[in-house]
């Protein structure tokens, strides 16, 4: 696939590690065995996968001429801090729309990612309600720049358009590029699904790569498969035409709606063990959001024999360890 069709600014070189996770597979009973993309080592402010699509969203926002990012998401978005860091470097104002998923949820003086807000030099953050639209309110900050002279870019939440799924796409090119070399025989991936766009851009990326290897998004957002996997197949669409590859088949977006618990954001116990275990078996940090309930549902795959034993499993780390500092109650 030509990638460089497309506007980029090119934030890291190279690939990221694939590291092989030995201690959890055996302490899962080593009967699958278990790595981990390490996307969380992504910079800058921290990391993360949002860096990856922000390389084509920032790409096309200078091409474009614009001057200010909108971009928007919950109160602890892994998402907005990247958009604000990356506009910290190239110079560009920035405006964050937050969604109170949870009512009373944003704390102006909290850990986490709003403290990196506030490092970072954010413009005071608009907090909207749960039944409030993001698109509409930042379409409206949109208009009132335009009206005070500024040329914003809007970026959708989680930077998923497929601009943004691109970063993923090219992914797939990565680690297919890391599984070739390394010879290793990949059964599944496991990854995060929430807005969308890293399992969109992964299976458009694998697909029209011919990798034969399925994806599991474990669903941290919608609590209903149907509507998760009807939501990433549409942006596959969207982006397999932008890159004039074959359209992925709709039974290939595979989703899992068993570990989002009791909503967005809110801990489990499932969650709270697979952040234990990641750290205390192979010191790796997760946050409780994305990261630690996809690995409480990879936990789960293994443990009911839900994954064929022999296996070999890559689950996708996408980075948000600032969260857990917002999540002391939970952790101590």
């Amino acid at each position: 696939m030509n990638f460089t069709r497309f506007p980029r600014r090119r934030y890291f070189k190279g690939a990221t590690p694939l590291e092989h996770m030995p201690r959890l597979s055996k302490a899962l009973g080593g009967k699958v065995d278990l790595w981990i993309k390490r996307d969380d080592f992504l910079p800058d402010a921290a990391g993360g996968n949002k860096t990856r699509k922000l390389e084509f969203l920032v790409g096309e926002a200078l091409a474009k001429g614009a001057d200010t990012l909108i971009t928007c998401g919950a109160v602890q978005s892994n998402h907005c801090r990247l958009t604000l860091a990356w506009a910290r470097k190239e110079g560009l104002d920035c405006h964050l729309i937050l969604k109170e998923r949870v009512p009373g949820a944003y704390k102006p003086k909290a850990s986490g990612n709003n403290l990196l807000f506030h490092l970072l030099g954010a413009t005071e953050p608009k907090v909207i309600s749960s039944e409030s639209n993001m698109l509409e309110e930042m379409q409206k900050t949109a208009s009132e720049l335009q009206k005070a002279g500024k040329n914003p870019y809007i970026i959708p939440m989680g930077g998923s358009s497929a601009v943004g799924a691109l970063g993923y796409a090219l992914f797939a090119e990565e680690l297919m590029a890391q599984i070739n070399e390394t010879g290793l025989k990949v059964d599944q991936i496991f990854t995060p699904t929430g807005s969308a766009g890293t399992h969109a851009g992964i299976v458009t990326g694998l697909f029209g790569n011919n990798a034969g290897i399925p994806v599991m998004g474990i669903d941290i957002l919608s609590g209903s498969r149907d509507s998760q996997e009807t939501t990433v197949h549409k942006l596959s669409m969207e982006l397999a035409e932008m890159l004039s590859t074959p359209a992925v088949p709709r039974e290939l977006v595979i989703c899992n709606d068993e570990y989002v618990g009791p909503g967005y954001s809110l801990p489990t116990e499932a969650m709270k063990e697979a952040v234990f275990l990641f750290a205390r078996q192979e010191g790796i940090l997760l946050d409780p959001v994305y990261s630690g309930k996809t690995a409480a549902g990879l936990i789960d795959f293994v443990r009911q024999g839900r994954i064929a034993a022999g296996s070999t499993v890559i689950f996708l780390h996408t980075g948000g360890s600032p969260a857990l500092y917002a999540y002391q109650d939970t952790f101590m």
